[in-house]
């Protein structure tokens, strides 16, 4: 199905400063990273370290960047990282990673140091948008000199102190506004043709095609699959126009395409997709799937 009646800019041109400068003024503020994000992270201080490592030039007060650390960090424990809220509008990803602090954070600790960083991009969050003020995709943008503030801070972070984790999971969600929305404004902002893509009816996972780890991504499938569905292929054997690795799986590059799972040198890696739109799904259990993905990855590593 191809959809190109998207109302900013001209078909088959790609957008200037004008037109972003048009898409930005048209976001509004619809919840607020303060009080559904800010206050969930306070909450934990005693458990964990929190710290602010950056803020974003857009209102550097109303978005600080925080990093959730596990105590005890130590040398001789291998490091892991989760992050949430890349796109900021897949709201399960943000609160299943501060969920699974809350919960289970305690337990991995003494197997891994853990570093959380909840809620990448804050304005995305409160404006529930893919995109940064800029029109840009954090979650393409995961390269040196990066063009999003978002992505430049986790990494800069990460190098700075050293951090290389054996894992990152990267918690995401693929909504109907895949389809609605995101995609034809993509599409608009190229000067291309939109072509959307079925969307999946369940939870699935992105893996790096250049370090599949096929055995680590079916541990997952198998941990998530007691809290949700998991998406069926399409007639094509397919999930968003890709074929699927197994059940439940397809394989992106992930450096080339600058995605947040790139981005490190870890072995296992996975990006997860919740489908918050299901007839079935109640905002819970896309939160718990978040976290049975987690603690999935984690098990396996263990078992290892």
């Amino acid at each position: 199905m191809s959809e190109n009646n998207y109302p900013i800019g001209t078909p088959g041109l790609p957008w200037t400063s004008e037109e972003k400068h048009q898409w930005f003024n048209e976001q509004t503020i619809k919840r607020s990273y303060q009080q559904d994000v800010v206050s969930l992270i306070n909450e934990l201080t005693k458990d964990v370290d929190i710290e602010q490592y950056s803020s974003l030039e857009y209102d550097v007060e109303r978005y600080p960047l925080f990093i959730i650390k596990s105590k005890g960090w130590s040398a001789e424990k291998p490091a892991v990282l989760v992050t949430g809220g890349v796109h900021g509008y897949e709201t399960s990803g943000v609160l299943g990673a501060i969920r699974f602090v809350k919960t289970l954070a305690n337990h991995y600790s003494k197997h891994f140091n853990l570093v959380v960083a909840p809620c990448i991009s804050p304005w995305g969050y409160e404006t529930i948008n893919r995109w940064n003020p800029n029109a840009v995709d954090p979650n393409r943008s995961f390269y040196k000199d990066s063009p999003a503030a978002e992505s430049a801070a986790i990494m800069a972070y990460m190098n700075d102190n050293n951090i290389n984790p054996i894992a990152h999971i990267d918690l995401h969600e693929t909504t109907d506004t895949d389809n609605s929305e995101f995609r034809p404004a993509l599409a608009a902002r190229e000067g291309s043709v939109n072509k959307n893509w079925n969307i999946p009816d369940g939870f699935y996972l992105v893996a790096d095609s250049i370090k599949p780890e096929h055995a680590f991504q079916t541990a997952i499938i198998n941990s998530v699959s007691a809290v949700t569905h998991i998406a069926p292929s399409d007639n094509n054997n397919q999930l968003i126009g890709v074929t699927q690795e197994q059940v439940g799986v397809i394989n992106y590059s992930a450096r080339k395409l600058g995605l947040c799972m790139g981005f490190t040198n870890a072995k296992y890696v996975t990006t997860t997709e919740v489908y918050p739109d299901s007839k079935t799904a109640t905002d819970e259990e896309c939160i718990l799937a978040q976290v049975a993905a987690i603690s999935g990855a984690l098990d396996y590593i263990i078992a290892k």
